[in-house]
């Protein structure tokens, strides 16, 4: 944050000394991570981050299912390589989960110091603000809540969400069915064990993270702020909060490309269509709107009771202005020594009713139409391809584009 002390004490914004606080950064997979040199944001090191976890999740399975015979053909309906799901699963979405991350840590911290910079924390609630940030980093620096992830995943993840909505009831590579369940190849083991328990971790852990981003949004959204009915933004000063679409624009594109895998694979070896599974894309969009968007509907009421203020505060201005230019340009003869051309009085007037639309157009809430296409858009960006399966390579370019090929 830029230093502000040549300025008079009421323009300078309030300091606080956790704004390089991260949502993202901690616990104890961070600790092992700081332990063996693939923590930090450089681009090395989250390149190297990132080839490690494709190579736990991944490469095992690849060896696995070549030396077990089912790598390719096998008589298998699903050998591995043709395995559309797990190969977005693991060489797409895992990527994804952790770049985002990265892109996350670099973008919350200005953004919280906004409300800083903005002057919209008031003096004396600057300590509820310093103690809602030290909360987050308390509960975001905590080991348990990853030893309880982990827990989850290995007692719900794997026995319930794994084998019931991630398996397909056909012969795989990574298990056989028969009338006794599912007997499990050495990469299904390896799959079972390892590599579906490390995107679920990677999924859980976003989901705690961002449970400790609303949880502070919500501790601030309790601070009365001070709030600017005609800011520009249209959200009382609060637009800003907007960039969280940015910030989390790779978690929606990782979410996408986990549900188009898993349509993927039902529809190439389940004899799926991509229509059936249209409530369901819905309902991922939603979620995703959700666990973003939000979190940002925590200022609403302050808004709302801002817009209210403003609409009556800058009702009782125009009123007295349009008053006052009544008498002095219409009610009475007009002042022979200002001329009406050109006057200031007339743009002061237009002026002000721009100011009072602004107030008028004030949103509920600080999230814009743009935010949440730009996350729709990246939440169903996997679809494309599989819009193949519906429509010829042709058909579709001439849907999009009206051209013919």
């Amino acid at each position: 944050m830029k230093t502000t002390d040549n300025k008079p004490p009421h323009e300078r914004p309030p300091a606080t000394s956790h704004l390089e606080s991260s949502f993202f950064e901690g616990g104890g997979l961070d600790g092992l991570l700081r332990r063996v040199g693939l923590s930090g944001d450089a681009p090395g090191r989250v390149r190297r981050r990132v080839a490690v976890f494709v190579l736990v999740a991944w490469l095992p399975l690849l060896v696995l299912s070549a030396v077990g015979g089912q790598l390719i053909g096998g008589g298998l309906a699903v050998p591995f390589l043709l395995d559309v799901g797990a190969q977005v699963r693991f060489l797409v979405a895992l990527p994804l989960l952790i770049i985002a991350e990265v892109e996350a840590h670099r973008r919350l911290p200005p953004l919280m110091s906004q409300f800083a910079e903005r002057r919209l924390l008031p003096e004396h609630a600057l300590p509820r603000f310093e103690a809602a940030l030290a909360s987050a980093a308390r509960l975001r620096k905590s080991s348990i809540a990853d030893i309880l992830v982990v827990a989850l995943v290995y007692g719900f993840g794997i026995l319930v969400v794994w084998r019931q909505y991630w398996t397909l009831d056909a012969a795989t590579w990574y298990a056989t069915s028969s009338s006794e369940g599912l007997t499990l190849t050495p990469a299904g083991i390896w799959y079972a064990l390892v590599s579906v328990p490390i995107i679920q971790f990677l999924l859980l852990r976003w989901y705690y993270r961002l449970f400790v981003w609303a949880r502070f949004l919500w501790q601030v959204s309790r601070i009365e702020l001070n709030l600017v009915p005609a800011h520009p933004d249209h959200a009382g000063g609060l637009g800003f909060l907007t960039i969280v679409a940015h910030a989390f624009a790779m978690l929606a594109l990782a979410h996408g490309a986990i549900a188009c895998g898993h349509v993927a694979s039902r529809i190439f070896f389940a004899d799926a269509r991509l229509p059936q599974f249209a409530d369901a894309l819905v309902l991922v969009v939603v979620f995703v709107l959700c666990i973003i968007l939000g979190p940002l509907l925590f200022f609403a009421r302050q808004l709302l009771e801002a817009k209210i203020a403003g609409l009556i505060e800058y009702g009782k201005l125009a009123e007295r202005y349009v008053r006052g230019f009544d008498r002095k340009w219409l009610a009475s003869a007009a002042p022979t020594d200002e001329p009406l051309l050109g006057t200031a009085d007339i743009q002061s007037l237009a002026d002000l009713a721009n100011s009072h639309e602004v107030v008028q157009r004030m949103r509920m809430s600080p999230v814009s139409l743009q935010a949440v296409l730009q996350l729709v858009l990246a939440t169903l960006l996997p679809v494309a391809p599989l819009l193949l399966t519906v429509f010829p390579l042709n058909e579709l370019l001439k849907m999009l584009f009206g051209v013919a090929h």
